[in-house]
């Protein structure tokens, strides 16, 4: 097989194609053994008719026919692989000699994601939180701990929010009792809109022996009709937490003293925030980019993008055992609306794609065979499959350009992100010290994928996926 690619415009190429008569007959060859177990001819079984009798019946051209469909697709993947083209959409082939008989020739005219220009990538400025310990958030965590060792106490004032009420209740529909809605004794914590909003509103205020009487809106959005309520307040108790010890923090903590919990506590949501730092830098340095694309991006694109994230979403929901109708109707969100939503981050997706490509291309950045033997080495390693076996099936794939394609992207990001302004709300100016995680393990990188939320897909994940 030979192969020559001819640039055209409109952002496509042509690859013109020639195969030897000799190297098409094997597929004509192939046709006819898949024709002769799919017909009947008298005096044999299905497929094992010889060839001279198939073809005496159906004719020769119906083979060479079948051999052009079956086989067209391989020849033309092998050119698309040989010069490495980067293709978007399916290709418009159009077979130029060789239907009757002889060698074959055709042209394939296929789309290419296009090549790109992100002026200003250099000077990129982005502002985040700073990362660092909250001392009102420390403060609520431990208060958090000291409430599972809370208890009650009566109280002789009126209830308010956060009070547990000891009450009767008593909700009729029409002056019928409603199942859930009528209990004697019943525990009830106030605000908590555990039963309708209208009992929080009247138990707040309210003192021991009132008898609270008052209309309430059916829950059931479908019942039109008014709830009646009757509410006997028997007991006003407020939460009573432990006293912040030394002895409290040896009880409920693997720490003997107050301070060293704390320190523990702050260690680990320095930890947490300096995480979500990170991600927070690598998406706004993807919003960033995505806005220096100006270009009209090609559909195709935009589609297969949308396709990707929609098909990760259905897998991910499937897992959990709810399916993507299930979950528009649990969040509550129109279809309309989530098409558009998803072509947005889709939209947004394939610009960091091209502004990582042209990020990479301007500053000569690559992928070399170390940075692949890595990459595999790792995908090998998670897959628990030999590194040569992957590297194989990555080669009979055509994948191993699409790998090399990726690692340059992320090492564009990484390029990226040692180089953007880093700004606090207040325009104050992070040092990258102050993102850095305590024992942060060197293996850990930032996959493309996580500047737009799977914008373009991670090479680990398309690995392990591959030949599944």
């Amino acid at each position: 097989m030979r192969s020559t690619v001819e640039p055209l415009e409109g952002n496509k190429v042509k690859l013109s194609v020639e195969v030897d008569a000799e190297e098409f007959e094997k597929a004509v060859d192939d046709a006819f053994r898949k024709i002769s177990r799919e017909i009947n001819i008298k005096g044999f079984r299905r497929g094992k008719a010889p060839r001279r009798v198939v073809e005496s019946h159906i004719g020769s051209l119906a083979g060479r026919e079948q051999a052009l469909q079956d086989s067209l697709p391989e020849y033309y993947s092998a050119a698309v692989i040989e010069h490495d083209v980067d293709v978007i959409a399916p290709p418009e082939i159009d077979v130029t000699d060789g239907r009757e008989g002889g060698a074959i020739a055709f042209d394939a005219v296929v789309e290419v994601r296009p090549t790109i220009e992100v002026p200003g990538y250099g000077g990129i400025s982005v502002t985040i939180e700073r990362p660092g310990v909250d001392q009102e958030a420390l403060a609520a965590q431990i208060d958090r701990m000291r409430e599972l060792d809370s208890t009650l106490a009566d109280v002789e004032r009126p209830a308010a929010t956060g009070d547990t009420v000891t009450i009767d209740v008593a909700g009729t529909l029409d002056g019928e009792a409603q199942p859930g809605l009528t209990a004697d004794d019943y525990s009830y914590t106030v605000g908590s809109g555990a039963i309708t909003p209208e009992v929080d509103e009247q138990l707040i205020g309210a003192k021991v022996g009132d008898i609270l009487e008052f209309p309430a809106t059916h829950p059931d959005p479908d019942e039109s009709r008014e709830l009646q309520f009757r509410v006997l307040v028997k007991a006003v108790k407020e939460k009573v937490l432990p006293e912040l010890t030394d002895e409290w923090a040896g009880e409920a903590s693997e720490f003997e003293t107050v301070d060293e919990l704390r320190a523990s506590l702050a260690e680990r949501m320095t930890r947490a925030r300096k995480a979500q730092a990170q991600m927070a830098l690598r998406e706004k340095v993807g919003e960033a980019l995505a806005d220096l694309v100006t270009i009209e991006l090609p559909e195709p694109m935009i589609a297969q993008e949308m396709q990707d994230r929609l098909q990760d979403l259905a897998m991910r929901i499937q897992a959990q055992g709810i399916r993507l109708e299930q979950y528009l109707a649990m969040s509550g969100t129109d279809p309309e609306q989530f098409s558009e939503e998803l072509r947005q981050t889709a939209t947004s997706g394939v610009k960091v794609d091209l502004a990582l490509r042209a990020v990479a291309d301007a500053e000569g950045i690559e992928c070399t065979d170390e940075d692949l033997d890595e990459e595999l080495e790792g995908v090998a390693t998670r897959v628990e499959q030999p590194v040569e076996e992957v590297r194989e099936r990555f080669e009979r794939a055509g994948q191993i350009s699409a790998v090399r394609s990726d690692l340059r992207k992320r090492k564009a990001l990484e390029w990226l992100l040692e180089r953007a302004e880093v700004l606090d709300p207040d325009g104050v100016a992070i040092d990258r010290s102050e993102l850095e995680l305590p024992d942060e393990d060197d293996g850990d990188h930032a996959d493309v994928d996580d500047v737009d939320d799977g914008a373009t897909g991670a090479v680990a994940e398309d690995s392990e996926g591959e030949g599944s």
